[in-house]
């Protein structure tokens, strides 16, 4: 199930609020919580369920041994299985295709690959148990009791699925006390609907666009043609991935839990160092938090921590060898701009760091975009002139021309800009004599929805990019 589908947002999130509010006791409130998410987890492959109820347990049974024998040998070496087992089963979900395929690469027959599906958002709950477990080994936080508590932690399906990542010591408190008010409610629908258009209205309509510009075979496919595509495709998974952390930190403060920001405008920074901690802010957290520091940080081996922590993201987000190129180059750019890169930028100025921020993540981008290591390297020599292909055709300018409104339109919105336009309209306003936020906020809201509506309609199913992940 996403939530930009009809069936989410006209029966299932209407029903799970009636229920939810129906109890006034925050126990069968949370229960309640527990049975849609495992409902919600269950839509697609209901199989998958057991996989999620085990992986808690294993977090819930190894945290009280951890707990109970805490300062001991026996503690690390419970930690240590724990910690190995949920690395295994990731390993095995998402990783042991890929593993075949370059073991057959190198031997002279073939080991049967085995053909295995991946349950969506396996990266993600597996994360936050080895948060979780980490978190207890060390004493941060105590192992509760009640295995209610960690079965809402890991199953909440606002963030699921595709984050944001959390700590169990972000949301704690919050189980026990959700902090559930009508501002708190209201401010949560505005910020799904946020989340909502930005999903339906921008990145579903820039997807339609990236598909046929990046397409080897499409007429399109110019130096300009890959370049413009390249671009629509950065807006497309910002507009995607963001969006679903809006809508996911909306629906937590209508139930009365506050998820961490995942995302602070990525797009307008200055270097690749920036971008990293302006995009999915909690994946980066994890791995400065969890590998980073505790492998020495910036105090021993900086180069080998660096790039371990960079290989990790590359292959987190992928079983392919495109994705660690993608996460090693981001690794090296980090690498440079520290050694020296970064020093020059700032002599060069604001404009020239722009500049040379956004290249590189479009370059990035490319990586990403394309899983065939030929497609990505093609697409790079035609961006750079290196392939016989023309700087541009007719085909592209009607395109260009056809869909420039909502290329300018996304990227007004990926700059704080829009948010200064919303807040200006949500404040009060002098020359009007009244604030316009308990107005013009539920009518953008309505908007939203009007039109995120009659664009889901007859649409075909587009899930979000990151569930893949």
């Amino acid at each position: 199930m996403v939530f930009s589908s009809l069936f989410f947002l006209y029966l299932f999130l209407p029903v799970l609020l009636i229920v939810y509010f129906v109890f006034k006791n925050t126990t069968y409130r949370n229960w309640v919580l527990i049975l849609f998410s495992f409902t919600f987890y269950a839509w697609g492959e209901p199989v998958w369920i057991v996989l999620l109820l085990i992986a808690s347990i294993i977090g819930y049974l190894f945290a009280l041994g951890i707990e109970k024998h805490r300062g001991t040998w026996l503690a690390k070496a419970q930690f240590v299985v724990a910690i190995a087992v949920n690395i295994g089963i990731l390993g095995f979900f998402k990783y042991a295709g890929f593993l075949v395929d370059n073991i057959n690469s190198v031997l002279p027959f073939d080991i049967p690959r085995p053909e295995i599906s991946l349950p969506i958002g396996i990266s993600f709950f597996t994360f936050e148990i080895i948060c979780y477990l980490t978190d207890v080994y060390k004493g941060t936080i105590k192992a509760p009791r009640s295995p209610k508590k960690l079965l809402l932690y890991v199953s909440f399906f606002p963030h699921l699925v595709a984050g944001p990542i959390i700590r169990y010591s972000d949301i704690e408190h919050q189980i026990d006390n959700p902090r559930v008010s009508m501002s708190g409610f209201s401010e949560g629908i505005t910020r799904f609907m946020i989340g909502l258009g930005k999903k339906v209205i921008i990145a579903n309509l820039l997807g339609e666009s990236v598909e046929l510009m990046l397409n080897p075979s499409s007429g399109s496919a110019t130096v300009l043609g890959i370049w413009f595509g390249v671009c629509l495709f950065a807006l497309q998974i910002y507009f995607d991935f963001s969006g679903y952390s809006d809508m996911a930190i909306g629906l937590g403060k209508m139930f009365g839990f506050n998820l961490r920001e995942n995302f602070n405008y990525p797009y307008v920074s200055k270097s690749a160092g920036e971008f990293w901690r302006r995009w999915n802010m909690s994946l980066g957290g994890f791995f400065r938090d969890y590998v980073y520091i505790p492998l020495g940080g910036n105090r021993r081996f900086y180069l080998r921590n660096l790039f371990v922590v960079w290989f990790l993201t590359g292959f987190w987000h992928g079983a392919s060898w495109n994705f660690i190129i993608w996460g090693l180059y981001f690794g090296l750019l980090i690498y440079l701009e520290r050694m020296f890169l970064g020093r020059w930028l700032e002599k060069a100025g604001a404009v020239v760091s722009h500049v040379y921020g956004t290249l590189m993540m479009l370059i990035g981008w490319v990586w990403f975009y394309f899983t065939d290591l030929k497609s990505a390297l093609k697409a790079l020599a035609t961006m750079f002139g290196l392939y016989d292909r023309d700087l541009y055709n007719l085909e592209l300018q009607i395109y260009f021309k056809e869909n420039l409104l909502l290329f300018i339109v996304a990227i007004i919105a990926s700059t704080p800009l829009m948010k200064w336009l919303f807040t200006q309209l949500a404040d009060s306003n002098p020359k009007l004599g009244v604030g316009l936020r308990g107005v013009g906020v539920p009518l953008l809201n309505i908007a939203i929805l009007i039109v995120a509506t009659i664009l889901l309609i007859g649409s075909t199913y587009n899930p979000f990019l990151y569930y893949r992940f």
